[in-house]
């Protein structure tokens, strides 16, 4: 019997999309949860959320670049000796030797150091060359202890203890067997080919009073000159800002889930943590309580981009930021011309990111040394200077517009919101309106 009624358009479910759909029929046929590389990719209150409200009647701009806009920034000013004085506020963050080329963490050496600022080492140690070419390098204390070794500590310029990242808070790292060369073996003291996971917590403390003796000793190896940071994921930012301050640290790292991570479960990246925007003010209403605002600085990361985004992280009360998959990009990370490589591999530039695998055609997150080839680490290093140059730029146009001579002067009062989730989060009233979600109870 024939259907006379018209037919209805077909409709795909919001709830099982496409992507949903095909990771229910990949976990099916294989029994194995997905890993892979990068932050969370779904879409989340972010600084795009917030705008900048120049200066026009009520306040007096600065004149484009013939007035100072002062970029520079002091780390470590709590207890250690010799603070780190960077000429701009934007660090580049942990990416290891192993997860990266030999290589890539040159370049990002280079690259750090021509544009006055530090670059870290990430889990597995310090190479020898991104020593060599790091002005300002800050050493991951992490809890695997891969690489880790008192000499290193006391050649580097701050010790960064990290309890956790925004892409896997209370998750350990991963390094697949493929990555682990002779070289990354040796480093870590594991064997080669085999997979490798890092521990979630540190062997040695388990809480604050226990971080509070690791500092010390840490401070003691180093004849306290060092600054000594703490890193957490984005969970509970109040909390474990104020019990990083308890415990002795000179600098609180806040990685929101935006954060980027060489390997993990793609479930851990995409459902635990907190975005970036919504830890930065409960992380700075900690030191406020505690009347350490500016003593203890605060530096986040997690899907910073550019120079707009800084100038609304440091106008939300932070210190410095910190980058990472987008100093990868500028290196040459998912570089179109490597299309046709990429298109094997079943992918696409701007979507790879099954770094575990050691296949990276842009050879940046690999240790094949055939694909590590195509990283010039000099040209690579200048390409990551002109893209922190151009982000500097850039939060000096936005501070200078809002009358400020310093990019720390920008404050809260500087922005609006533009939904009302990222108005509650940042605690800046919605566009248009006086209002803060959640403030004075409404």
């Amino acid at each position: 019997m024939t259907n006379r009624n018209p037919p209805t358009t077909p409709r795909k479910s919001a709830t099982f999309d496409d992507y949903t759909l095909s990771e229910i029929r990949r976990a099916a046929a294989t029994g194995i949860y997905d890993i892979r590389g990068a932050g969370a990719k779904r879409k989340l209150p972010h600084f795009d959320d917030l705008l900048v409200l120049g200066a026009s009647i009520s306040r007096y701009p600065l004149e484009g670049y013939r007035e100072r806009c002062d970029t520079g920034v002091v780390l470590g000013s709590r207890y250690a000796k010799k603070p780190i004085e960077l000429k701009i506020p934007i660090t580049i963050a942990g990416m290891s030797f192993g997860s990266l080329s030999g290589p890539a963490k040159e370049a990002l050496g280079r690259g750090a150091t021509l544009s006055g600022t530090s670059t870290t080492t990430g889990d597995g140690g310090m190479t020898e060359e991104e020593r060599g070419h790091s002005k300002t390098l800050v050493y991951q204390y992490l809890p695997s202890r891969y690489g880790m070794n008192p000499r290193d500590l006391r050649r580097a310029d701050a010790i960064e203890i990290v309890v956790g990242q925004g892409a896997k808070p209370g998750g350990g790292g991963m390094l697949l067997g493929q990555k682990i060369s002779d070289r990354v073996a040796e480093m870590r003291t594991l064997p080669k080919g085999i997979d490798q996971r890092s521990a979630s917590r540190h062997p040695d403390w388990t809480g604050p009073d226990d971080l509070e003796i690791k500092i010390l000793e840490l401070r003691e190896i180093t004849d306290w000159e060092k600054p000594i940071y703490v890193k957490v994921g984005g969970a509970r930012p109040y909390y474990d800002t104020a019990l990083a301050v308890k415990s002795g640290a000179d600098v609180v790292v806040i990685d929101g889930m935006q954060g980027g991570t060489a390997a993990t479960q793609e479930v851990f990246i995409e459902n635990v943590g907190q975005p970036t925007l919504a830890c930065i003010r409960p992380a700075v209403q900690a030191l406020q309580d505690l009347g350490m605002h500016r003593k203890v600085q605060l530096i986040v990361s997690g899907g910073i981009r550019n120079g707009a985004d800084v100038a609304k992280a440091l106008a939300l009360g932070v210190d410095a930021v910190s980058i990472g998959t987008a100093a990868l990009v500028a290196l040459g990370d998912n570089d179109p011309r490597w299309e046709a490589d990429y298109n094997e591999l079943g992918t696409t530039a701007g979507a790879y990111d099954d770094w575990h695998e050691g296949r990276d055609p842009a050879g940046i997150t690999t240790q094949d040394p055939e694909l590590m080839k195509r990283v010039d680490p000099i040209v690579a290093g200048r390409r990551l200077a002109n893209y922190l140059k151009v982000m500097t730029l850039e939060a000096q146009t936005i501070a200078r517009a809002c009358g400020k001579n310093s990019l720390h002067n920008l404050e809260p009062e500087d922005l609006v919101a533009l939904t009302i989730e990222a108005a509650a989060m940042a605690g800046v009233p919605l566009a248009g309106t006086n209002w803060i979600p959640g403030k004075n109870g409404f």
